[in-house]
């Protein structure tokens, strides 16, 4: 995997700011669709498959172009959840339920909310086929399914969470496990995980490590911690700049961090965790840990392994700049679930949902794409609970910075930024 590949962001930034204005002025022509069904219709124009950051963002602006009832979203989800904020969630300093909205209340008015999953897809019919042998067919797709979680690929997961000392900022079932964990907290290992597969937020295993060090810091209790970053990954991240500025952080602060260490096993009754030392194929440690936080092996959704629109991994094929499938030109894929050599995150998803909809209006006119996605992200790196470090940067893991100041500073302006202004951009403009 590429250095770039490694790397992934939280919150939308730079698109996000650009964002701000024109959401505004669309807020008022969207209203609340709370009518999930079935396919109400077995055609439509566009087809969105997903409704996450992507699939809630392509379905606004299709409708702009091709109109009210002529694009549907296929989601199964009835809550919608912004989950960059779960990082925050996990270290006590925000709600749980301030980052969950009725997907009904998400979908623009006028786009149809299918309450179903996809089982197959069949690009040379253009058509997909629903839960209960529902066929819809379309005229353009854009494959939005984001990322799946595979907690059951460690050993002992997921039923060990229902053991104290363990919790998992990725899922909306753990997260709040990890604040507890955080705050029982007595004296001992501390680790925090990275797996060996691509991951959404990549930056979240060691953001959550961060808050930890600084509330037990607050709380009296970081002399007895011995805080561990064990990480499948070669580096600390991987755009240098920041990298950099992490490292000195993580040497201030007294964290150990060993690379190519990858959790294979949680024994929870015995609060032990199994690592594979990757340099060392079949060989093993074992930590007693005091706390644990687990990010988890992630993969492409199931209904995209083996599918005609995927690459051999099970990622959506597209070309990385005009984000078009690279062998059905109607069919397009966004955010996580694509094979973009870039973050999984909202950031990536503000910026490609620019270039994709522009991609879309020249296809739909007979013309080639001429905008061009450069990889933009961005990765709000929160080390405490008033700073944060902005990394921002291209698909050549080069800085692609927004601000006239040193991003890979920690700043009290960009942590409130990440905590307060992005969840407020998110919702009210992005979605928009």
């Amino acid at each position: 995997m590429s250095a770039i590949g490694i790397v992934s962001s939280c919150s939308c930034l730079r698109p996000g700011v650009r964002l701000l204005k024109p959401g505004m002025q669309k807020m008022r022509s969207f209203g609340l669709h709370t009518a999930a069904r079935c396919a109400a219709k077995d055609y439509y124009e566009v087809l969105v498959l997903g409704g996450g950051t992507g699939g809630i963002t392509m379905s606004a602006r299709m409708k702009r172009k091709v109109g009210a009832g002529n694009v549907a979203v296929v989601e199964p989800s009835k809550t919608h959840y912004y989950q960059p904020l779960w990082t925050l969630v996990g270290g006590g300093a925000k709600q749980l339920a301030t980052s969950a909205r009725p997907t009904g209340s998400v979908m623009p008015k006028g786009v149809e909310w299918i309450q179903s999953r996809v089982t197959a897809l069949d690009p040379d019919k253009n058509c997909v086929w629903l839960e209960n042998d529902i066929k819809v067919s379309y005229k353009y797709l854009i494959i939005a399914l984001g990322i799946s979680l595979h907690y059951e690929k460690i050993k002992g997961l997921p039923e060990g969470f229902h053991h104290p000392k363990i919790g998992s900022n990725y899922s909306v079932h753990t997260v709040e496990k990890t604040w507890k964990a955080l705050q029982d907290f007595r004296e001992g290992n501390a680790i925090f995980t990275f797996p060996n597969t691509p991951v959404k937020c990549a930056g979240a295993p060691q953001k959550i490590m961060y808050l930890s060090e600084a509330y037990w810091r607050k709380t009296g209790k970081r002399s007895k911690a011995n805080i561990m970053f064990n990480t499948s990954l070669g580096v600390i991240f991987g755009v240098k700049k920041y990298a950099d500025a992490l490292l000195e952080i993580i040497k201030e602060r007294n964290i150990t961090v060993n690379y190519k260490r990858n959790l294979v096993e949680v024994r929870a009754e015995k609060q032990e965790a199994v690592f594979e030392n990757l340099e060392r194929p079949g060989v093993t440690e074992v930590h007693q840990y005091e706390m644990l936080h687990v990010t988890p092996p992630m993969g492409p959704p199931d209904v995209l392994i083996n599918s005609p629109v995927s690459d051999e991994i099970g990622w959506v094929d597209v070309d990385k700049e005009t984000l078009q499938h690279k062998k059905y030109p109607n069919v397009f894929g966004i955010g996580d679930c694509t094979n973009l050599p870039t973050s999984k995150t909202a950031a990536a998803v503000a910026a490609q949902s620019g270039v994709l909809d522009k991609t879309i209006s020249l296809v739909m006119k007979n013309q080639l794409p001429t905008k061009k996605y450069d990889g933009y992200t961005s990765c709000p790196l929160v080390t405490g609970y008033n700073k944060v470090i902005l990394a921002e940067f291209d698909y050549d893991a080069q800085p692609l910075e927004t601000f006239p100041i040193d991003q890979s500073k920690e700043r009290v302006t960009m942590y409130h930024m990440k905590a307060d202004m992005m969840p407020f951009l998110y919702w009210n403009a992005l979605l928009k």
